[in-house]
C-alpha cells in the first residue's frame, strides 16, 4: 500500500515497524523518548514499545556509542541517535576502532549490527558547528556503511535495510528534508544501489540527499535550453554504486558530481576518480561541484551562496 507522508514520519514508521518485527532491536539517544526527538521524528515510540526498548540517555555521545557497541556484541541490534552529525567525532573510537573492525579481528565470527542515525546538513541557519555534512570523516573507514536517503520512500526503505544489516551503518538525515512529502510503500531497499531519478542523454548529474533535489531543479531549467540531464541519486555513499554512474557516463560522456561538503577529500572526489580510472574513454568532460573549503557561514545570504544550488549546477553544466 502506498501513502503520502513526510520524511520524518517515514523514519518514525521504519523504527516502529522494525521494533515491532524484531525484539532484539532497541532505540536510544538524547531526548528521543519523552520529547520525541529534537526534530520531532521519534514521537510515540517509547509509549508503544516501552522503556526497555526505547529510552533517553545522558548527553554523552561517547557513552551512547560505547553502549551501542557493547549491546551489539551482546546480541542486540541497537539504533542510536546522535542529535547533530557535527558531534560524531565523540563516537569515533567505538565506531571506527571497535565496531567497524570487530568482524575482521574476530576472525569473521561476529558482526556488529548497529545503526547510528544523525541529522546533518546546512541551510537551516544553525551555524558552523551544527550544519556540517560529516560524510568525508568516515569515507575512509573499512567496515562502515554510509546511507544517505533523499526521499521519504528511501528514508523508510533504507532505514529498515540498515537495521537489518549485520554491519555498522551510519544513517544520515538531511535537516532540510524532514518536511518533504512523498509516496512511501512497505518496501525494504538494498544498500549499495543508486537510482536513476531522471533519464537524459546529454550529461550525468550525481547527487545525494539534498543535492539530488537541486540536481533535479537544475535539470528542469536546462531542459528548457535543450539540454537533457540524467540525474542519479547515490542513496548509499559507502559502498558507492559506481557501476550505475559509469553506465550513465558511457551514454552521456559528461559528468557533474554535486556534494554538499568540502571539496577536499569528499565522496564526490571518489566518484570522479573512479570515473577517470574506469571510464576514461567515455569522458568528454567531468567536474565536481562542492562547498568551499571553509566553515559554514551563519549569515543567511552567505549560507545560501555557500551551498551548491540549482543555479550553480546549471551553470556548471553549461560550462561543459
Amino acid at each position: 500500500m502506498t501513502t503520502e507522508i513526510d520524511f520524518r514520519t517515514a523514519i518514525n514508521q521504519a523504527l516502529d515497524e522494525e521494533l515491532e518485527r524484531d525484539d532484539t532491536v532497541v532505540f536510544f539517544g538524547e531526548d528521543v523518548a519523552v520529547a520525541g526527538g529534537v526534530f520531532a521524528v521519534t514521537g510515540g515510540l517509547a509509549e508503544k514499545h516501552g522503556a526497555d526498548r526505547v529510552f533517553d540517555t545522558p548527553i554523552s555521545e561517547l557513552a551512547l556509542a560505547g553502549t551501542a557497541f557493547g549491546s551489539a556484541v551482546g546480541g542486540l541490534r541497537p539504533v542510536i541517535e546522535i542529535m547533530f552529525g557535527d558531534f560524531l567525532p565523540l563516537t569515533m573510537d567505538s565506531l571506527v576502532n571497535q565496531a567497524a573492525k570487530y568482524w575482521y579481528i574476530s576472525n569473521e565470527q561476529a558482526s556488529i549490527p548497529l545503526v547510528v542515525r544523525s541529522a546533518i546538513g546546512a541551510g537551516g541557519r544553525f551555524g558552523a558547528i551544527h550544519s556540517q555534512t560529516p560524510i568525508s570523516w568516515f569515507e575512509g573507514v573499512p567496515g562502515l556503511k554510509i546511507v544517505a536517503p533523499a526521499t521519504p520512500a528511501d528514508a523508510k526503505a533504507l532505514l529498515k535495510a540498515s537495521i537489518r544489516d549485520d554491519n555498522p551503518v551510519l544513517f544520515f538525515e538531511h535537516k532540510r528534508l524532514y518536511a518533504m512529502i512523498g509516496e512511501v510503500n512497505g518496501d525494504v531497499a538494498t544498500i549499495g544501489e543508486a537510482a536513476v531519478v531522471r533519464p537524459g542523454d546529454d550529461v550525468t548529474l550525481v547527487g545525494a540527499m539534498r543535492t539530488v533535489h537541486e540536481c533535479l531543479a537544475a535539470a528542469e531549467m536546462l531542459a528548457g535550453e535543450g539540454i537533457e540531464c540524467e540525474v542519479i541519486d547515490m542513496r548509499t555513499l559507502r559502498p558507492p554504486d559506481t557501476a550505475t554512474v559509469l553506465w550513465s557516463l558511457e551514454r552521456t560522456n559528461r559528468l557533474v558530481v554535486v556534494e554538499e561538503g568540502p571539496r577536499t577529500g569528499g565522496w564526490a572526489a571518489e566518484i570522479v576518480a573512479t570515473a577517470a580510472e574506469e571510464g576514461l574513454g567515455d569522458i568528454d568532460d567531468i567536474r565536481r561541484l562542492t562547498t568551499p573549503d571553509h566553515p559554514i557561514p551563519y549569515s543567511p545570504p552567505l549560507e545560501d551562496a555557500f551551498l551548491p544550488g540549482a543555479e550553480a549546477i546549471a551553470a556548471a553544466v553549461r560550462a561543459l
